[in-house]
């Protein structure tokens, strides 16, 4: 009987995953089909390729104006509300530029690198260069901002290292990202 509720459990889980999984996409494929079909009722068969080209650029069309006139006017109230809470700003603007260093336009986490930690000891640790000029706060040339991530954590420290201690990894940086936060687990 145990092993009967244990299959029934992970057959529901799967089922629902794979509902998860198949209705956003035939929910899709049924809306641009209605579409479809509403503007063939409106111009004759023979018309197919113009039909299909105003359900493609309607589509896209209605994407559009989704981003600019809900999504984002949404999303950039909430911005200015949250940076308007003392606290709540500091924690607020530090995730979401930590967020978008890692999967926004700007990436800045791309240059993996593997340093030096104790010059006679071969000691090394994986980071990632996030500048290279630091004259502008002070710092005298020839030293990188190296940021090196904690495993199993979003969490790490920001260190100032010589650049003769910095070797360039060729590795694409989420690997590299993948590879630290597992602890080594996972392969590069």
């Amino acid at each position: 009987m145990r092993w009967l509720k244990f299959l029934f459990k992970k057959f529901t889980g799967f089922f629902i995953k794979g509902l998860l999984l198949i209705t956003p996409i035939g929910l899709t494929v049924y809306v641009v089909y209605q579409c479809y079909r509403f503007i063939q009722g409106i111009f004759p068969t023979e018309y197919f390729l113009v039909s299909v080209g105003i359900v493609l650029f309607g589509t896209a069309f209605l994407g559009f104006l989704g981003t600019f006139l809900i999504q984002t006017p949404i999303l950039q109230f909430f911005d200015r509300t949250l940076e308007r809470i003392p606290l709540v700003k500091f924690i607020y603007t530090s995730i979401r530029d930590l967020m978008s260093a890692f999967m926004g336009n700007e990436k800045r986490f791309s240059k993996p690198v593997l340093v030096q930690v104790q010059k006679d000891g071969g000691m090394y640790k994986l980071g990632f260069i996030t500048q290279k000029d630091l004259t502008h706060i002070g710092v005298k040339s020839g030293k990188s901002a190296v940021y090196m991530p904690h495993s199993y954590n979003f969490s790490g420290n920001l260190f100032i290292v010589d650049n003769e201690s910095i070797t360039p990894i060729d590795a694409a940086s989420e690997d590299v990202m993948k590879f630290i936060v597992s602890g080594g687990i996972t392969k590069i």
